[in-house]
């Protein structure tokens, strides 16, 4: 989806996406907070990854907007947060080199190295996207050009549908905070209400249109005819 066509949701601003950015990162890190290394070297619903690794991708993704903001700023923004997790910018060769990275970052450091790093990651993007104004032009590593908001949008995305896949390594139950079920659920319809015949709430919608858990061939239908977003989420 090209173009910058979708504008943020009424009430969305990129105050509501930061307070979104920063309730689920904050939650996320105190949930990891104290796990042992048996725990982080478990596997994950993400294959090939442990928690290990998945929270090292994580922590990359979170802390990236603050190093684009560092960089010169683009003319002109070309996408939005739906266009950015469009199919045809992952491709084989594209989650190859993703998978790698988290598995190489992951080595790095042990556990609570990793935990504090992630902490000071997303803590240096709320910090720079305060200090940016909500339309500044930044460049993701995709070459594309977005606002702010758009982007820290797909930020909220990645911590909060990861957060889903870590709990369900840990076995523990989903965190998802409702800051973020919310940006990431309007994001997915577009900001239109999730049909009554679902009797969805907020992590459903958004465990069911990402995979975490099976649409029955009823559901699909009504999915489609609602023409919610699918995103191209690993």
């Amino acid at each position: 989806m090209r173009g910058c066509r979708r504008q943020p949701d009424k009430g969305e601003t990129v105050d509501t996406v930061r307070a979104a950015f920063r309730d689920e990162c904050a939650r996320l890190g105190e949930e990891l907070r104290g796990l042992g290394e048996m725990e982080l070297d478990g596997p994950t619903d993400c294959p090939p990854w442990t928690v290990r690794e998945l929270l090292a991708h994580v922590r990359s993704g979170a802390g990236r907007l603050a190093d684009m903001l560092a960089a010169p700023a683009p003319a002109a923004a070309e996408l939005d947060a739906a266009g950015y997790f469009g199919a045809p910018k992952f491709t084989p060769q594209v989650d190859a080199a993703r998978i790698d990275s988290g598995r190489r970052e992951a080595r790095e450091v042990d556990g609570p190295a990793l935990v504090a790093d992630f902490d000071r990651a997303w803590r240096a993007t709320d910090a720079a996207v305060a200090a940016a104004p909500p339309d500044r032009v930044v460049r993701t590593r995709h070459g594309d050009a977005m606002t702010v908001t758009e982007f820290l949008r797909t930020r909220v995305v990645e911590v909060g549908v990861h957060g889903l896949d870590l709990a369900a390594a840990l076995g523990r139950d989903p965190w998802l905070t409702p800051t973020a079920a919310r940006v990431v659920a309007d994001l997915l319809t577009g900001g239109r209400p999730v049909p009554a015949e679902l009797g969805w709430d907020r992590l459903t919608l958004i465990r069911k249109t990402t995979g975490r858990a099976p649409l029955t061939t009823q559901e699909r239908a009504v999915v489609d005819a609602a023409a919610f977003r699918w995103l191209a989420f690993a």
